[in-house]
């Protein structure tokens, strides 16, 4: 084999080592199990901004699932969200399940705050009380926006400097 050749059979086998790379990569971050020991739990939120499939679920910032699935419900224009959990991770039934936001430009994942209950979730079941994604964005340009009704001059127009 030429040289040329053996330096073509080493860089397709490093092209194909990092495609195989890529796709477990890819597939790690889908949210997809290989023969994990998993449960699917659910809860329907108002905003789900930033969740995608794969989007992680956490427990005091422990990752301990992710999102499988997210569709919106046509009758009440909500979010219907699916989460595949560890098994070894129970959930108490009255625990909290929020959107939150990673940072100013990070992204977002799902946050559960355990309740006190002694009954768990079970498969197929969902959180109850949850609190949708806020909307950063809307609220600064509301905060920058508001109106008032002071002109920012903290005086009557009628008090106007050369006016009588």
């Amino acid at each position: 084999m030429t040289r040329a050749g053996v330096f073509e059979t080493i860089l397709g086998f490093i092209v194909i080592t990092v495609a195989a790379a890529f796709l477990v990569y890819a597939y790690g971050l889908s949210g997809k199990t290989i023969g994990a020991d998993k449960y699917s739990v659910g809860a329907v939120f108002g905003r789900v901004d930033g969740i995608t499939i794969g989007s992680e679920v956490r427990i005091a910032g422990v990752k301990v699932g992710a999102v499988s699935a997210n569709r919106l419900n046509l009758q009440t224009y909500e979010a219907d969200l699916q989460f595949i959990i560890d098994r070894n991770v129970p959930i108490p039934e009255d625990s909290v399940a929020k959107i939150v936001s990673d940072g100013l430009i990070g992204g977002a994942h799902v946050a559960i705050e355990p309740g006190a209950s002694d009954v768990m979730l079970r498969e197929g079941e969902k959180i109850t009380i949850t609190q949708g994604s806020v909307d950063l964005l809307g609220l600064a340009v509301r905060s920058f926006t508001s109106q008032d009704g002071d002109d920012g001059a903290g005086e009557d127009a009628s008090d106007q400097p050369g006016e009588l």
